[in-house]
């Protein structure tokens, strides 16, 4: 009988992998205990990255945990005592405008380091699911609903430059994570529906 050889990276990839899919279905329903699923995701990915040299990763692993940390905080800080839960914020054009800016000055410029210092493979798309990521991750942490949006397109790109790639178990990772977004903003767009100007 041949022996199991079940690497440290598998395992980490694979108790990474569910709970990410855990923490992002329990944010489509607006549950706090997303947030300790999150933090488990993230971190041992941030491991990962570092472990394997991808460094931008590793990075935005970083910087995700923390946010999922203020995430955790600030909706916890935020519940409305009658609803027990944080309400469900909106953007306004304003808003919009200064997400869409941020997004077309920092994507190159991260994309033009990463290529020029780093050699970077698909830099400035890359850049995008970044930065993306980041904005998209300060969204939900804050609750709003447009958090959806924003992950969305992220994850349409990441699907493509995963594909392209050869990561097909990532790909299929972030296609989960695409359909529960899609459902994700269905449902808090639902619950908010008062509020949408």
């Amino acid at each position: 009988m041949e022996e199991l050889n079940i690497s440290w990276q598998f395992i980490i990839e694979v108790v990474a992998t569910i709970s990410g899919i855990i923490c992002v279905y329990l944010q489509t329903k607006e549950k706090v205990a997303a947030w300790p699923f999150g933090i488990i995701s993230v971190s041992l990915l941030a491991i990962l990255f570092f472990e394997t040299n991808l460094l931008s990763d590793f990075f935005l692993h970083f910087v995700l945990l923390v946010l999922n940390i203020y995430g955790w905080y600030n909706w916890v800080a935020k519940k409305d005592q009658q609803e027990k839960k944080a309400p469900v914020l909106h953007f306004n054009t304003r808003e919009w405008i200064l997400l869409i800016l941020m997004m077309l000055i920092i994507t190159p410029l991260w994309g033009f380091g990463m290529g020029k210092f780093f050699h970077a493979d698909l830099a400035y798309l890359d850049a995008f699911t970044t930065v993306g990521s980041l904005a998209a991750q300060y969204l939900l942490a804050k609750k709003y609903l447009e958090n959806w949006i924003v992950w969305i397109v992220v994850d349409v790109v990441a699907i493509g430059i995963y594909s392209y790639k050869g990561l097909y178990f990532v790909t299929f990772l972030f296609f989960v994570y695409l359909l529960l977004c899609i459902y994700g903003y269905l449902q808090w767009r639902k619950e908010g529906a008062n509020n949408i100007l």
